[in-house]
């Protein structure tokens, strides 16, 4: 390997905890770097899959039932750039990805209690996915071949102490009111005791530092625009998914290991002149991936803010749900149960809000690519 490259290897039949060294499942500003870099070097970033090895290509809906959330994100890193510093914007440019250069296996889960229709899909279920380079096909959804477009469901840097406690309160007061978060909880944490797993954040939401962001979009040739808030930044990143509709409704898109191959460029102060406080992205040349735009051939469905008789105000959640659950009896049609729907849509549908100014419904439009059917 060039000099000028550095990697994060890993054990990929070992689960985090046995190899702890190499990342963490919880942001904290004390977990401790496992790489420093310079800006402008090359970093191969190995990564395990969202639920930390425990499904294998014979794992059954019995196993997705019983899966241990504990554990869930393993993220390799954290990677101390050399001269970002809080105020500072971390550019983190993706220069290609290894789809599990270990197994070409992926899958899609639904997991009881969680997803956007987790009332109306209580059933665990899984789909597995044969991954064969630029596509790949599932004996759960005959019919479906699914093209190649990796990217990192997770990339984010660590919180200062101030903005860790800030998000802990917010999210504790969220959940007083009964809303759906996970606060900190030591249980299955990586490291697994002290201030990292008592404290920590659990990595579902994304926050201001990014995070499970899971944009569809940040595929190679993206470059990934962080407001740092500790020295270093602290970057870590896991969860690829070889695909995923731009919505990923059943909770997971198709989850594989993988190796992510980076740069890092540090913009002095320019998150603090210029008021960032959240993550941006961009790139420099066209898409050549159609996935990525509205394909050639495509199904819509449409949902607006009207459910049993009853019209809500400016409602983009329950337009988007209508839209999917349109999209998922148009799938009935063309003979797929609703399990199998479900977890087609989160793969390969995408949400477009297509207005939010005709008051008082606005609508969203869930896109069905064609040419994924063959």
């Amino acid at each position: 390997m060039p000099a000028t490259i550095q990697r994060i290897a890993i054990d990929p039949t070992r689960p985090l905890a046995a190899q702890a060294e190499t990342g963490h499942n919880r942001w904290h500003e004390d977990v401790a770097p496992v790489l420093v870099v310079d800006p402008g070097r090359t970093v191969v970033v190995e990564t395990r899959d969202a639920f930390d090895g425990q499904l294998n290509p014979q794992s059954t809906a019995a196993d997705v039932a019983r899966l241990d959330l504990g554990p869930v994100h393993p993220l390799t890193g954290p990677i101390y750039v050399n001269g970002a510093a809080p105020g500072d914007l971390l550019e983190v440019k993706l220069l290609n990805i290894e789809c599990d250069p270990w197994d070409a296996w992926g899958y899609t889960v639904e997991v009881p209690g969680f997803g956007f229709l987790r009332d109306l899909f209580p059933e665990p279920y899984i789909v597995h996915w044969n991954l064969y380079g630029d596509y790949a096909e599932s004996p759960q959804l005959p019919g479906v071949r699914i093209h190649a477009a990796p990217f990192p469901g997770i990339a984010g840097l660590a919180p200062s102490a101030a903005l860790r406690e800030e998000i802990a309160r917010r999210e504790a007061d969220l959940a007083a009111r009964g809303g759906f978060v996970l606060l900190p909880d030591p249980t299955g944490a990586v490291p697994p005791s002290g201030p990292i797993a008592e404290q920590g954040l659990r990595t579902i939401p994304p926050r201001e530092t990014g995070g499970n962001i899971d944009i569809k979009h940040l595929t190679p040739g993206v470059s990934m625009l962080l407001p740092v808030y500790v020295e270093g930044g602290l970057f870590s990143t896991g969860d690829v998914h070889f695909a995923q509709g731009d919505c990923e409704a059943c909770g997971t898109a198709i989850e594989i290991r993988a190796a992510l191959h980076l740069q890092f460029k540090v913009h002095k102060g320019e998150a603090a002149r210029r008021g960032i406080r959240s993550p941006q992205f961009f790139r420099d040349d066209y898409f050549a991936d159609p996935t990525l735009a509205v394909p050639r051939r495509f199904y819509a469905t449409t949902g607006f803010s009207v459910t049993d008789g009853i019209n809500e105000s400016e409602n983009l959640t329950m337009a988007a749900r209508n839209a999917l659950l349109a999209m998922i009896e148009y799938l009935g049609t063309r003979g797929y149960d609703p399990q199998q729907a479900y977890a087609l849509c989160s793969v390969a549908v995408d949400l477009h809000v297509s207005q939010v100014v005709d008051v008082p419904n606005f609508i969203v439009s869930a896109l069905l690519p064609l040419d994924i059917f063959i």
